[in-house]
Parts: structure tokens; C-alpha cells; sequence
């Protein structure tokens, strides 16, 4: 079942300016949900859809199989969410801030030393929240978030300004909540390098269309069909025809011959054919391109 669903989502900030294009999302049950394009790619207006911030254009949104229109108040209780900058009040602390929602929300009051104890903030004691480094009013904002015990978190760009430091323990975090407290995160970022250690799904957006959308072994596939052999020799002309031979499907590039990915057994022989055929050898390479290198291939 997928707890997020779109169809055909469209939307235009003036005739000129048309921000999403057809998005079709599926958000699986459980699912840690990496939601990522360059900046301006249409991602955060994506999520405004979802959280009724904008007003809904063309298409569906759907959670839990519901139509969101109908069922809005119904789904927002059991959301929750942080879109750009904290909403933290500086002068109060972790628990007076989360304090003044608790009443908004009607929980019990035990539930916010629950999501103090969750976010890792419980020891801040009286210590005012403007006072907070930026990866604790994350943590802070994680914890107003999770006040109202959601099944769904929507989180824009969570990591944006951390140290290394705090990238991680957001990461552990996140992994925690998803793992333990059985949430299904919608994560949105343009780091594919820290996003790809903390998914389960992946949907690529840009300039508001859809380019990929699957799990992350799916995308990894991705990486293994554009890897290759990368192979330098004293005559690449003599090469490529000997190689060729064995139907290889070789070529040259950037005095290079580059051809398919070949098992190690399948290499040695064609390294003795060369070799037999009084080609030098100097160079078999196997070129493996990152998931950086597909993210930036699939917006180009």
C-alpha cells in the first residue's frame, strides 16, 4: 500500500512559471522516501501540495488510499512536518516550546518528555532554544513534529547548514523513528551522496518533472549498467578490431577503448589475445560511476 500518492500533479505560478509538470509519486508504507532534485527542481512545492499549503491545481494527492481533499483534517492529525526554517520560539525551552503546541494539539502532557527522550534533548533542561546550535533546533523540530505522534513525517531539506556531525546523528535519527517507531518518512534534498545512506526510495525530480522514481536497489542498477572497462594499449586501432572480433562491443574514447563490464576470466584472455598479437598492455581500468554521477546524468 502506498501511505502518499500522486497523479498527474501540476502547478504554475504564472504562465511563465510552471513548477511541476505531471508528478506521479508513490510513497510505499514504511518506506524511508528520498525526495531529491537541485535546487528550484520543484520539491518543496511538491510538499506544500501534499500538506495543503498550496492551493492544489491539477491532479490527486492521496493518503492511505484517500482522496486528501475529503479527507484533510483527518489526514493532517496523523502528519506531521518541517518545511524550510524551524518554527522555534528562542526565549523558550525544548519543553516550554513544545508546550505551547501541546495545548494546540490536545495530547496528552507525558508526550513531550517522549519526544524530548526520541530527539535526544531531554538533558537541555532550562537552557532557552535560542541558545540551541542549528543541529539541536533540527532535533527540537523533529520533536515538535513528532508531537502529535504522526504515522507520516515530511521533512524539507532537514540537513541543510549541519556539520558533518550533525548530518550524521539526523541520519540515526531518522533511521530510528522509520525502524522502531514504524513512521514512513518523505524526505526531501539535493544531496544524493548523504540521502543514499539513509532510503529505502528514491524519486529524482527536475525542473518539475519526474525523471526516476524507484528503490534504491533499482537505482543502483543503474550504476552497474553504466559502469565499464576502461583499457589503454600501444595501438588502440589494432586493439579495437582484435577485441571487437570476440563481439565485445568495444569502442574508443578519449584514447581509451572502453567496452561492457567482462568477468575476470574474461578479462585475462583478452589481455593474452592483445598481448599475443604484439599489443602492449598498459592500462585495464574498471570505471564504476557514483550515484552522484547517475543523479547528475538523469537531470543534464
Amino acid at each position: 500500500m502506498n501511505t502518499i500518492e500522486t497523479t498527474n500533479l501540476v502547478h504554475a505560478f504564472s504562465e511563465k512559471e510552471i513548477a511541476l509538470q505531471g508528478i506521479n509519486m508513490q510513497v510505499p508504507e514504511g518506506a524511508i522516501y528520498g525526495f531529491l532534485g537541485p535546487n528550484g527542481a520543484g520539491k518543496t512545492t511538491t510538499l506544500r501540495l501534499l500538506l495543503g499549503l498550496l492551493k492544489k491545481q491539477q491532479g490527486t494527492i492521496s493518503f492511505f488510499g484517500k482522496p486528501f481533499e475529503q479527507n484533510r483534517i483527518a489526514t493532517l492529525q496523523k502528519v506531521g512536518s518541517l518545511i524550510e526554517s524551524p518554527s522555534i520560539y528562542a526565549h523558550l525551552t525544548a519543553t516550554e516550546n513544545l508546550a505551547v503546541l501541546q495545548k494546540i494539539y490536545q495530547c496528552p502532557k507525558q508526550r513531550i518528555a517522549e519526544v524530548l527522550e526520541l530527539v535526544g534533548l531531554s538533558g537541555t533542561g532550562k537552557k532557552k532554544a535560542g541558545k540551541f546550535s542549528l543541529g539541536m533546533k533540527q532535533r527540537l523540530s523533529i520533536a515538535i513534529a513528532m508531537l502529535n505522534d504522526p504515522s507520516i513525517l515530511i521533512l524539507d531539506e532537514p540537513t541543510n547548514g549541519l556539520d558533518p556531525n550533525g548530518i550524521i546523528e539526523m541520519r540515526e535519527l531518522l533511521k530510528r523513528l522509520n525502524q522502531e517507531k514504524k513512521i514512513t518518512i518523505l524526505i526531501s534534498s539535493h544531496l544524493l551522496s548523504e540521502i543514499e545512506k539513509l532510503v529505502t526510495h528514491v524519486g529524482i525530480i527536475h525542473k518539475g518533472n519526474m525523471m526516476f522514481q524507484g528503490t534504491l536497489p533499482e537505482l543502483i542498477s543503474k550504476q552497474q549498467q553504466t559502469s565499464h572497462l576502461s583499457i589503454g594499449t600501444s595501438d588502440n586501432g589494432r586493439a579495437l578490431s582484435i577485441i571487437n572480433d570476440q563481439q565485445l562491443n568495444a569502442k574508443i574514447t578519449a584514447e581509451k577503448i572502453i567496452l561492457p563490464l567482462l568477468p575476470k576470466e574474461k578479462i585475462v584472455q583478452m589481455n593474452e589475445l592483445l598481448v599475443k598479437n604484439n599489443i602492449g598492455v598498459f592500462e585495464i581500468t574498471t570505471v564504476k560511476n557514483d550515484l552522484e554521477t547517475i543523479f547528475m546524468d538523469l537531470i543534464k
